[in-house]
This record gives structure tokens, sequence and C-alpha cells, in this order.
């Protein structure tokens, strides 16, 4: 069986958190709008629901397996101690 050492699952969960934060900001705000329109790539504008939903559900799903198996090794290891 593989195991998963806590320091690497916490390392993999705070990234997905992070991910999932960054594309929760360009669904819900402007942000991604405003940077496209001032690079000048404006007429992708439109298409972007079509990237960023999946993307959110992906890094929300990605989030969800993370904190998993974190909690999973933060188990084995803490069942292990005793």
């Amino acid at each position: 069986m593989v195991t998963i050492s806590s320091q690497t699952s916490i390392k993999g969960m705070i990234a997905a958190l992070a991910g999932t934060v960054l594309v929760a900001l360009c669904c819900f705000t402007p942000i991604l709008v405003i940077l496209l329109g001032a690079v000048g790539l404006g007429i992708f504008t439109p298409y972007l629901d079509f990237v960023l939903v999946p993307a959110l559900c992906i890094t929300i799903a990605l989030s969800i397996v993370s904190f998993l198996r974190w909690r999973k090794s933060v188990a084995n290891n803490s069942s292990q101690m005793d």
C-alpha cells in the first residue's frame, strides 16, 4: 500500500484551494475581463464561461479529493502513533 506523508498532502490541499480561489475570483468578478481587455484580447470575453465554469468544477473536485487524502493521512499517522 502506498502511503502519503501528511506534509505532501497538506501542500496538495493548499495548492488545490489556491487554484479554486483563483478560478472563483475569475468567475465571479470582472478581473479576467479587465485583464483580457487591457492586453487586447477582449474578443475572447464571451467565451470565458465555457472555460471557467468547468475549471471551477474541476478545482473544487480537486480540493475535496486533496482534503480527503490529507484527512486520511492524518488519521493514519495518529493511529500509528498509538
